[in-house]
């Protein structure tokens, strides 16, 4: 019997992404988890928390915690959501002792999809084919804050038909950044120009990442560029039969 897996599909692919949810309940039943999905889940709290409204944020961390906190494994399509939980939830709890240690006894069963893949499932190749030329972006909270790096590459790697090609630069934020979009848009959209422009060196006829807010950004910015290089959430990748 495999672990059993909680899905929390975080706001971006409830909202605009479904497909990313199910794809992901695929890949993680492909490879011998039991998959549910709590159905009192709503927010992480990340937007209310980047805005400053700390007493909004920890209403929706504490509903998190309760929905959650009996699960074996949260499993998460997202690096920022992921990040939120794992290491902003103490910030929000730090004078409430008895909520705090929920909290850190919680964030150690929180994982991004491709880490909980391949450092808990321990599973690099599921099966997947894709006969496409893709290039993979690094979210900033996945890289610079879970430190998620070769993981999804070599996940990549294993899908047949797939070629990888590395951007140059790959480490630079597209410029979405939650309500940083909004209030510095001028300059979101030039950030998101420039890897527009790194994107399209390479050649990939898609670009693949781990977070949905990335791709929501990149996609706009290759809609407005009249670009038929299209975008995938990592789970759809490894779906892909």
């Amino acid at each position: 019997m495999g672990k059993r897996v909680s899905l929390f599909v975080t706001c971006m692919v409830d909202q605009l992404f479904p497909k990313v949810g199910m794809a992901m309940a695929d890949v993680l039943e492909r490879v011998g988890c039991q998959v549910d999905f709590p159905e009192d889940q709503t927010c992480c709290g990340q937007p209310a928390f980047n805005s400053g409204y700390r007493a909004e944020a920890r209403i929706v961390a504490r509903h998190f915690l309760d929905t959650f906190e009996s699960s074996e494994c949260i499993v998460v399509p997202s690096g920022s959501c992921t990040a939120m939980i794992t290491h902003h939830f103490g910030e929000l709890f730090h004078k409430e002792p008895e909520t705090l240690a929920r909290v850190h006894a919680l964030e150690k069963r929180v994982w991004e999809f491709s880490t909980f893949l391949t450092e808990c499932a321990d599973v690099e190749d599921v099966g997947a084919r894709l006969e496409d030329i893709v290039t993979f972006h690094d979210g900033c909270h996945g890289l610079r804050e879970l430190h998620v790096k070769e993981g999804p590459r070599r996940l990549l790697a294993h899908v047949r038909g797939l070629e990888l090609r590395e951007m140059q630069p790959a480490e630079e934020c597209c410029g979405f950044g939650g309500t940083f979009a909004v209030k510095f848009a001028e300059l979101s959209g030039a950030m998101a120009q420039t890897k527009i422009d790194a994107i399209v060196r390479t050649g990939a006829r898609t670009v693949v990442s781990l977070d949905p807010s990335c791709l929501m950004q990149i996609q706009g910015a290759l809609s407005r560029a009249g670009s038929e290089i299209r975008t995938m959430h990592l789970a759809e990748v490894l779906a892909s039969r």
